[in-house]
């Protein structure tokens, strides 16, 4: 672990004053906020020995300083490949990562989120995990981490991944791909009249394209006739037989390995709680969206396995509660938690219309939220899911009183640039300035930054 002297706002690790006093703490309402001693998840150890960061017993409670100058040669950690150790409370699950990628920037703050028209009594936090990074933001980065450490063990020298023509994974493997060295092959699915046509560089695309991509397009009658497996072998063999050396990252990185990631997030909100614990903040429940099932397999299974013991809400925005029971119970098997994910997790659907397919009233809710709290939520993911724990709020408020909640926003700003059109009339709030006749005019008065 690092120790570290903090005046922390929303819980970022920062680097210390020399002579900060670790006894010092303010308690300020609602909020996390501490100038207590920070304790920094031993999640890794650095391989390189230039980064001078202290190695200690995973199991171990105790703290080892580091001097300033340690912290700050620490501070070029990212991108760098670290030995993983993993929890305490998660050395028996099978599939352990050996390695971990610095990809996120980590931890990710938490905040009182100060929505409207709660239960009595029920406080809702926000994990910003989309702000994970801008160029890689999101839950995705978490899963990349170990995924992209373990093609790069491999030997791979490139990436192949599937998605939704504005599936915020594929962008997050493309950048990250490209900041290791490794190109990245993407296969998006795209509607049948669409199919032939030049994407655009709207969104994800934008970035995608940016950072060299190669993007193939599929039909969404096709994917769902032929399927992602089958789909991401095509191109392997391919890509094999040119030479090169694939890695197959599958849907939303959601596998044995990917679920890691959030595994890990798990030790990361334990320790966050733990070191603001005058905040009086234990989380009853946790709420996030789900699309392909790997963030809440993570998520129930630490929360399950840790001191966190907080009840698991999914919103599914594709497929049914029954398939992601399914598949996230496969990835539980797969790492041999000897758990049922129905005891887990609390899967909701919240798919509406369909995969990233907004109604006017989802739209509107993600303004809303915007305009009254500023935070805001993509319209695929988070909006989605945030809109339906409202929705189960409002009709069911004895559930939800009394009790702390924390969502985790899971990101995918981008996506909201594929709804301009939609979300156009209701952000209307603009207008020429009136400047009256009266007001003196002079040529060159004002300068054109």
């Amino acid at each position: 672990m690092l120790t570290v002297s903090s005046s922390c706002s929303s819980l970022r690790l920062v680097q210390p004053p020399l002579a900060a006093s670790p006894r010092a703490k303010v308690a300020l309402s609602r909020r996390f906020h501490c100038a207590s001693r920070l304790t920094y998840p031993s999640r890794y150890r650095v391989v390189s020995s230039s980064a001078r960061i202290a190695k200690m017993d995973s199991n171990s409670g105790s703290s080892i300083s580091s001097s300033p100058t340690d912290q700050q040669v620490g501070s070029f950690n990212f991108l760098t490949k670290k030995v993983y150790v993993p929890p305490p409370w998660a050395g028996h699950l099978w599939s352990m990562p050996s390695h971990v990628f610095s990809l996120g920037h980590l931890p990710t703050p938490i905040h009182k989120w100060n929505l409207p028209n709660l239960p009595n009594g029920t406080e809702v936090w926000l994990k910003r995990d989309d702000l994970t990074g801008m160029q890689l933001s999101g839950n995705k980065v978490r899963k990349l981490e170990f995924l992209l450490a373990d093609a790069v063990s491999r030997g791979a020298d490139c990436i192949i991944t599937i998605g939704g023509i504005q599936s915020n994974h594929c962008r997050a493997t493309a950048v990250a791909a490209k900041y290791l060295s490794l190109d990245c092959y993407l296969i998006l699915r795209t509607s049948k009249d669409l199919v032939d046509n030049d994407p655009g560089l709207t969104g994800n695309l934008l970035v995608e394209r940016l950072v060299g991509a190669q993007v193939d397009l599929i039909s969404k009658e096709e994917y769902a006739k032929i399927g992602s497996v089958t789909l991401t072998e095509i191109l392997k063999e391919k890509l094999i037989n040119e030479g090169r050396k694939p890695y197959v990252i599958p849907v939303g990185g959601s596998n044995s390995l990917g679920t890691w990631g959030y595994i890990e997030a798990i030790r990361e909100i334990e320790q966050q709680q733990q070191d603001c614990e005058n905040a009086n903040v234990k989380f009853d429940d946790i709420v996030v969206a789900c699309g392909s099932g790997g963030t809440i397999a993570g998520l129930s299974l630490g929360s399950y396995l840790s001191s966190i013991k907080a009840k698991v809400h999914a919103f599914s925005v594709c497929d049914d509660p029954d398939y992601f029971y399914d598949f996230v119970q496969g990835l539980l098997d797969g790492l041999e938690a000897g758990v049922i994910s129905r005891n887990i997790v609390d899967i909701h659907n919240a798919k509406g219309l369909g995969y990233a397919i907004s109604t006017a009233e989802e739209l509107e809710f993600v303004k809303e939220i915007s305009m009254s709290t500023g935070v805001i939520l993509d319209p695929v993911y988070s909006g989605k899911a945030a809109y339906g724990m409202m929705k189960d709020m409002t009709q069911n408020p004895k559930n939800w009183e009394g009790r702390k909640v924390l969502f985790v926003h899971t990101g995918g700003l981008l996506g909201l640039f594929d709804k301009i059109d939609q979300m156009a009339s209701s952000v209307a709030n603009w207008r020429r300035m009136d400047v009256h006749e009266s007001v003196p005019r002079k040529d060159g008065a004002g300068k054109m930054f």
